[in-house]
């Protein structure tokens, strides 16, 4: 099968795609045709061997794929094959023609979702579900969304929106800001401009309630605009270290389901017409080096894709 291999940390360049055995799935795993896989921020990362994680080379990036069980191991039922799946893979092996997953991470694609909207949905729906079911906001409540035309920034701001919360769209381009404003946001900024938090307390005489997917800097600018009580959500620290609340804040946690649970909710949703991923970049599966390049540079709204020649 043909796959995007890293043979070496480095730059975009190091993704290389090339061929290599086809994978086999093993005793509880399936082994899954790929129609769409996803790629994230962190997989940048962890190319360039400065991420959450360290990968052992030669290793295989991608997380989250959607496609179609071709076979599966032992103990798996053999009716899974033939379906329609959407599945996490453990960190690695997305990148490819052929992913193998274990059979209870693997999720159904409902009727009438795409495998691209699987995909989006998959890792950054569940983050988005988990973050709005535990900070709850509340009608006529002032929500800043960070990063709010990216992939889970575009889909808080839908479901806060969603439950009657005032939303305030932080982004760093017209075209993400924008975004954000058809998705729902009532107000948008920009958060690498001077003043924008003057910008914002003017407008909203505080904040009840902040998805700080950003950390640093702005993180900490941003919980600065929060009211005495308010909440504080951290999720991501693309800017920097993640934000530490202070005393006049209520740092919320993070939700008690299961992520698995979470990701069926989001797809559910988005089968509903309630949530819908932005997409971005859509890409073969040979150019995972000019998708990580977009990523880095932030030019992409929404959710990065690859996508085989054989699919």
């Amino acid at each position: 099968m043909r796959a995007v291999v890293l043979r070496q940390y480095g730059g975009p360049e190091s993704l290389v795609a090339e061929e290599v055995a086809d994978p086999v799935a093993g005793p509880g795993q399936v082994l899954i045709e790929v129609a769409v896989a996803g790629v994230t921020f962190v997989e940048t990362q962890v190319r360039a061997d400065r991420g959450p994680r360290r990968a052992e080379l030669p290793a295989i990036l991608g997380n989250g794929v959607a496609g179609t069980v071709l076979a599966v191991g032992e103990g798996v039922p053999p009716s899974l094959t033939g379906t329609r799946v959407v599945s996490t893979l453990g960190g690695y092996g997305g990148y490819a023609e052929l992913a193998v997953a274990s059979a209870t991470d693997v999720l159904p694609v409902p009727g009438g979702l795409s495998p691209e909207h699987a995909v989006a949905l998959l890792a950054d729906g569940r983050t988005a579900v988990g973050l709005v079911s535990a900070a709850a906001p509340k009608p006529d409540e002032w929500v800043l969304v960070e990063a709010a035309g990216g992939g889970v920034g575009s889909l808080l701001v839908q479901l806060a929106t969603g439950a009657g919360a005032r939303v305030v769209g932080a982004a760093s381009s017209e075209d993400k800001r924008r975004l954000a404003e058809e998705l729902g946001a009532e107000l948008t900024v920009d958060y690498t401009a001077p003043g924008w938090t003057e910008r914002v307390r003017s407008a909203t005489g505080g904040l009840d309630l902040v998805f700080d997917g950003v950390g640093g800097e702005i993180g900490a600018a941003a919980q600065g605009l929060l009211r005495d009580g308010g909440r504080l959500s951290v999720y991501g620290m693309a800017g920097g270290p993640m934000t530490t609340p202070d005393s006049r804040v209520t740092a919320v946690p993070w939700p008690h389901e299961d992520l698995r649970e979470l990701s069926r909710q989001a797809l559910e949703q988005a089968a509903a017409g309630r949530l819908r991923p932005t997409i971005g970049l859509v890409l073969p599966l040979e150019s995972a080096a000019e998708a990580h390049a977009a990523i880095e540079a932030r030019a992409v709204t929404g959710k990065t894709l690859l996508v085989p020649a054989r699919a």
